[in-house]
């Protein structure tokens, strides 16, 4: 049995939410690899399969480890319910697959993730699902875009990697009073610092690879909300099969202990690295919610408990001087990653919105000159004298 108090606070919820011990009442979770369940009898094995009776059957959909996970992340987003999958992205394709059809339209923002604008914009048109992109922050273009065959709005608010901030609560005013669902992406930042479905969200989605591992371990996904939405994804799951394995559930468990001393130390050490980069004469501009700069400033102070652990900040040039920075770095990581304890640094025109068209990269204003770092646990002295080097020799 599970025992869950609602009124735990996140950093409890984070490590006892879900856990359910076996007749060896193990301390910590189990992990359970295996592939099927034993059933203990003929009429089991079919109450099991028709869903008559609840129980494990096959651990494409089901298995104790994930279940875990699932319920874990669902307690911490506030949701009835969370279906995992084996990456962020095949939890957003979980997700439009489960609930749009041929001939429905989605309304999505410029400033999606490039793999995602992928998804939406080119893939998912071959099997009839179209879809808008529009501004982040001006909800008058997301409520002209609505047609009449509109089924969601996708967001994914701050935006990777400029960070743009989107009004939830009057997107979803906008949404609800024309039957249109919100799903948001909170991967930057958690459900330690931004809970969408308190907003009126009616969907969460996650690329759990990044900060709900936080130490750039393994892939996961999920979507989160109410029962009668994740159902739809679960049966698209069940059929299609983008399941997350055991282990990694096992490893994202782990992962959610510590997301809330992470979240909290990762955004006071962007917010000090953001500060200095916008004091540096070779940098343009840099761009971070916790920022009075920032456009969105006093809406993430509203909507969000802290800005978050990504910085992007434009170099005076174009690519050769962005590039000039990152490989003059010896500190921090060149990967497309996120999320992880080790700072990563990233070009995005040319990675992660490296496959969109010039075009989308102007509409998100992803320039040649910007760079996005996404701070981890070092030390921000070490951090800033690393991007120091780079930015000395432009």
């Amino acid at each position: 049995m599970t025992f869950q108090d609602p009124s735990w606070h996140p950093e409890t919820l984070a490590v006892r939410a879900g856990q359910a011990r076996s007749q060896f009442n193990e301390h910590t979770e189990a992990l359970y690899l295996t592939s099927s369940f034993v059933f203990d009898s003929a009429a089991q094995a079919a109450a099991r399969f028709s869903g008559e009776e609840e129980g494990n059957v096959y651990s494409r959909f089901s298995n104790p480890t994930v279940t875990t996970f699932q319920d874990r992340l669902a307690a911490l987003e506030g949701a009835e319910a969370c279906v995992a999958t084996a990456s962020g992205m095949s939890a957003i394709l979980s997700l439009v697959m489960g609930l749009c059809s041929s001939g429905d339209h989605i309304v999505a923002s410029t400033a999606l993730f490039g793999a995602t604008q992928q998804l939406l914009g080119n893939i998912m048109t071959r099997f009839g699902v179209r879809t808008t992109f529009v501004g982040q922050t001006d909800p008058a273009a997301w409520a002209a875009a609505i047609q009449p065959e509109t089924k969601l709005f996708f967001l994914e608010t701050p935006s990777n990697p400029l960070t743009e901030i989107a009004d939830i609560r009057a997107l979803v005013e906008i949404a609800h009073a024309r039957g249109v669902l919100v799903v948001v992406d909170n991967c930057f930042c958690t459900p330690i610092l931004q809970r969408p479905l308190d907003l009126g969200a009616d969907l969460v989605v996650h690329s759990a690879t990044k900060y709900l591992d936080g130490q750039g371990r393994v892939l996961g996904g999920a979507v989160a909300g109410p029962k009668r939405l994740t159902d739809e994804v679960l049966k698209f799951l069940r059929t299609a099969g983008p399941s997350l394995s055991a282990f990694n559930a096992w490893i994202l468990l782990k992962g959610l202990e510590t997301l809330k001393i992470r979240m909290q130390a990762q955004s006071d050490g962007a917010l000090a690295l953001a500060r200095w980069l916008e004091a540096h004469p070779r940098v343009a501009r840099v761009y971070y919610p916790g920022l009075p700069s920032h456009p969105q400033h006093a809406l993430a102070l509203r909507q969000q408990q802290g800005g978050g652990a990504i910085v992007s900040f434009e170099v005076k040039g174009e690519r050769t001087e962005a590039w000039t920075v990152v490989d003059h770095c010896r500190l921090l990581s060149i990967t497309a990653n996120l999320g992880d304890t080790k700072t990563t640094l990233t070009h995005p025109a040319s990675t992660t919105h490296g496959r969109i068209s010039p075009e989308q990269r102007a509409a998100a204003g992803i320039r040649e000159s910007l760079l996005r770092v996404a701070v981890g646990l070092e030390a921000v002295a070490d951090l800033q004298d690393d991007l120091a080097r780079g930015l000395a020799r432009i």
